[in-house]
């Protein structure tokens, strides 16, 4: 099914609130990929956080939302340590966070088209790299970022080990 994707609108908070509640609690009673926490990550303030910066897309399906994405030139604190391999500014990279799918819509797709529609608003932006990360046990996300063409460039901690989340994975993909 092909989504539509557009910027979040205030309107649109209590609804990925849901979605964020509702994936956490799905992945709670199954493979819990990401290791995300329920009022740890994610919450409904970076929704509007997300929202209020201009920077949160929302994939809709129908009148639904089915999944959503945070782009923006802000890299995690620990991404300075990384050794991207190329001096570019933060200005001229597209940071993905928050890459989330409604339960309901898992395994149709949606997270390819929501990767998909960052690299292009990225390459819309003049970027000239898309930057992320994800925990280093999230095999279905290592997955598709390396089926898109981001090249692994090591690991970082990004602070969420007393949750058990030590490492996490480093990608990069250079826009042409």
């Amino acid at each position: 099914m092909k989504l539509e994707i557009q910027k979040a609108v205030p309107a649109d908070v209590e609804e990925l609130e849901r979605l964020y509640d509702g994936l956490n609690d799905y992945l709670q009673s199954h493979t819990n990929y990401p290791g995300w926490i329920k009022g740890v990550y994610p919450v409904r303030e970076d929704a509007e956080k997300g929202i209020r910066e201009g920077c949160l897309f929302v994939a809709r399906a129908g009148c639904r939302i089915a999944g959503t994405v945070i782009l923006n030139h802000t890299p995690e604190e620990a991404y300075q340590k990384a050794d991207w391999k190329n001096g570019l500014e933060d200005k001229d990279i597209c940071f993905v966070h928050t890459l989330a799918v409604h339960p309901d819509h898992l395994h149709q797709g949606t997270g390819r088209q929501l990767m998909e529609f960052s690299l292009s608003y990225a390459g819309g932006q003049n970027c000239k790299a898309v930057r992320l990360d994800t925990y280093e046990k999230n095999m279905p996300a290592v997955r598709l970022y390396e089926s898109l063409g981001f090249q692994y460039m090591g690991k970082a901690d990004l602070g969420y080990g007393k949750y058990g989340l030590d490492w996490y994975r480093l990608y990069q993909k250079i826009l042409s």
